[in-house]
């Protein structure tokens, strides 16, 4: 949706003239509405790219968890490993490596979500590019 077909027409009254009183009023009841409109654009979209860097930030929180359990477990699991040459120390091995696969997923996805965040806001930035072009006009 362009700006123009946001605001209308320069006037409701079609075939009046209007004062330049009137236009200066107009132009600065419009240009108001549309820095509040590009304001509330940009709050949502800000919105929504904190969340997908919330998302993979949380991600690579429960990585660094899931890390640390590997090395505690795979650490107990050479302990046992050396000392006692027991079963019991293949399953500390087997948990060891359940939570190294999970830190590798979770670091996987975490990485995925981060790329996919855009900061750049490009709906906001096109929508000021119109807004420009429609005050350019609303000068002429």
């Amino acid at each position: 949706m362009s700006t123009a077909d946001r605001y209308g027409p320069p006037t409701d009254r079609p075939g009046e003239t209007r004062s330049v009183g009137e236009i200066v009023g107009d132009i600065s009841k419009d240009m108001s509405t549309l820095i509040k409109q590009e304001m509330e654009l940009a709050k949502t979209e800000m919105k929504q790219e904190v969340s997908k860097l919330g998302k993979g930030a949380g991600m690579f929180g429960g990585a660094g968890l899931a890390g640390h359990f590997a090395l505690f477990f795979l650490s107990f699991a050479l302990t046992y490993l050396l000392d006692n040459w027991m079963p019991v120390e293949l399953a500390a091995l087997i948990v060891a490596l359940l939570w190294g696969a999970a830190a590798a997923v979770l670091a996987s996805r975490g990485r995925k979500e981060i790329k996919e965040a855009n900061p750049q806001l490009p709906t906001t930035q096109q929508t000021l590019k119109e807004d420009v072009q429609w005050a350019k006009t609303q000068k002429s």
